[in-house]
C-alpha cells in the first residue's frame, strides 16, 4: 500500500493574508498530489489546525479539501497535536470526523493494575495504523514511554506520533522520547518538530508550510512523505509554491538605514517573492523607529513581492547608560529592576521571576533549528516552573510560554 505521511499543517496560524492563504494553498497541492499519486490512505501526525478552535473560514476551506479526498475515495486518518489538541477533549477535529472526512486513530485501553497504555490498531488493508496524540508542554512525553501496542500479526504497522523523539534533537536538554523506548513498528509517522529528519523507519514530515519567519529562511518550503509497505521505502514531496529574497544586512546608523535598506533590496528581483528582511546590529545613532519600515513596505509591494516580512530582534541600541525615574541605571539595571518589582509586587510567584528572566535571555545557538530552540526554552521553563509536578502552574504559565513569545512578526 501506498500512503502520505504529513503533520503540522498549522492551518489557521498566520496573521499575514497572504501567507494564510498560501499556508492553505500548500495544504491544497498536497492534496492534489495524493490524488493524482491515488494513494491508499492520507495520515496526519497532529497540528492539521494552528488551535482547537480555528476560524469558520479557515474550516470552510479544510472541509473542501478534505471532501476532495473522500470523492476520490482516498480515506484520511489523524492524530491530535499539541495545537489542535484541546485537555477537554472536544477540538473540531471532532467535527470533521463526525462529517465523515477523517477518522482519529486515537484508540487505547487501560488494564487494571498494569501502568501501560495500550494502542488499539485502525486497520486498512494490510496496514495497522496506531496513534497516539500529542499534548500542550510535552505532557505526552511521559505518557508515550508507556506505550504498547496490541499486536496485529502480518500487519505493516505504523505508529504515529506527535512528540519529541531524542535522535532529532540530539544534545539539546528538552524533554523527548528515547526511540529505543518506543514498541517496535514497521515505520514511525513523526510530527511536532518542524525539522527534515529522516533515520531508518523514522520520520518527521515537516510542516506542509512554515510556521514563522525563522523557519522560512531555513526550511524554504513545506513538505510531506509518500510511503510504500512493499518494498518499503519512502520519499520527500516538496512544497515551494514561491521563491524568497533574503536580505540579512548589519546597521549602525539607523538615521540611513531606510536608504541602506532600499538600496539592497533594489538589486533583486522581488517579483512574486517572499521578502525576508533580517536586521542586526549595535545601533551608534538613531533607534529602530527611525527605520521606515513603511516607507520599505511601500517600495517592496511596487516591486510586486507577494509578500514582506521583517526582523528587528537583533538590532539594539548600544548605550553606556540609560537614565530611568531620575537615576542612571548601570549595568545591573535589570537586577535593580526585578529587585524593585519584587518589593512592590508581593507574591509566591515571585520566586519565579530572576530564573525566568535568564531562561528568556538565552540566544540560539548556531544552526539550532527554531522548533528546537522553542523546545529547549520551554523546557527549561517548566524545570524552573516545576510543571511536571505542578499542573496548575501550567495553566497561568502557558500564555506567557507559548511559542508565540518567540516569534518575529
Amino acid at each position: 500500500m501506498r500512503f502520505a505521511h504529513l503533520s503540522d499543517c498549522h492551518l489557521g496560524s498566520w496573521r499575514h493574508p497572504e501567507l494564510q492563504a498560501l499556508n492553505m494553498a500548500c495544504f491544497s497541492r498536497t492534496i492534489e498530489v495524493c490524488i493524482k499519486e491515488k494513494l491508499d490512505f492520507v495520515l496526519i501526525a497532529g497540528d492539521l489546525f494552528d488551535s482547537p478552535y480555528p476560524s469558520i473560514e479557515v474550516l470552510k476551506e479544510t472541509f473542501r479539501e478534505l471532501r476532495r479526498l473522500k470523492d476520490s475515495q482516498i480515506p484520511c486518518y489523524f492524530i491530535a497535536g499539541s495545537h489542535d489538541y484541546s485537555s477537554s477533549g472536544k477540538t473540531f477535529l471532532d467535527v470533521l470526523e463526525n462529517a465523515g472526512l477523517c477518522t482519529n486513530i486515537h484508540k487505547q485501553e487501560l488494564r487494571e493494575g498494569d501502568d501501560h497504555i495500550y494502542l488499539t490498531p485502525t486497520i486498512i488493508g494490510n496496514v495497522a495504523l496506531y496513534g497516539y496524540p500529542g499534548k500542550k508542554t510535552g505532557l505526552d512525553i511521559p505518557e508515550v514511554k508507556r506505550i504498547k501496542l496490541i499486536d496485529s500479526p502480518g500487519f505493516f504497522k505504523v505508529l504515529t506520533l506527535h512528540t519529541s523523539i531524542k535522535d532529532a534533537i540530539g544534545s539539546l536538554p528538552i524533554d523527548s522520547v528515547d526511540e529505543k523506548e518506543l514498541p517496535k513498528a514497521d515505520y514511525y509517522a513523526l510530527g511536532h518538530l518542524h525539522i527534515d529528519y529522516e533515520y531508518n523507519n523514522m520520520v518527521y514530515a515537516g510542516p506542509t508550510f512554515p510556521n514563522n519567519f525563522e523557519e522560512i529562511e531555513e526550511l524554504k518550503g513545506g513538505s510531506f512523505y509518500i510511503v510504500n509497505t512493499l518494498p518499503f521505502q519512502y520519499k520527500k514531496v516538496a512544497l515551494e509554491l514561491k521563491g524568497i529574497v533574503r536580505a540579512e544586512m548589519k546597521i549602525t546608523n539607523a538615521l540611513v538605514g531606510t536608504d541602506q535598506i532600499l538600496f539592497e533590496l533594489g538589486k533583486h528581483d522581488l517579483r512574486d517573492k517572499i521578502v525576508l528582511l533580517r536586521l542586526y546590529g549595535s545601533l551608534e545613532k538613531g533607534n529602530v523607529n527611525n527605520i521606515d519600515f513603511l516607507k520599505i513596505g511601500s517600495f517592496v509591494s511596487g516591486k510586486g513581492a507577494y509578500c514582506f516580512l521583517k526582523s528587528t530582534s537583533k538590532l539594539v541600541r548600544e548605550d553606556s547608560e540609560i537614565k530611568i525615574d531620575g537615576y542612571h541605571a548601570l549595568p545591573n539595571m535589570e537586577e535593580d529592576i526585578i529587585k524593585k518589582y519584587v518589593l512592590d509586587n508581593k507574591s509566591d510567584m515571585n520566586k519565579f521571576v530572576e530564573p525566568l528572566m535568564h531562561i528568556l535571555s538565552f540566544e540560539k545557538k548556531e544552526d539550532e533549528k527554531s522548533i528546537l530552540f522553542t523546545e529547549r526554552i520551554l523546557s527549561e521553563a517548566k524545570r524552573v516552573l516545576g510543571l511536571e509536578e505542578s499542573q496548575g502552574i501550567i495553566s497561568r504559565s502557558k500564555e506567557v510560554l507559548s511559542g508565540d513569545v518567540y516569534q518575529e512578526a
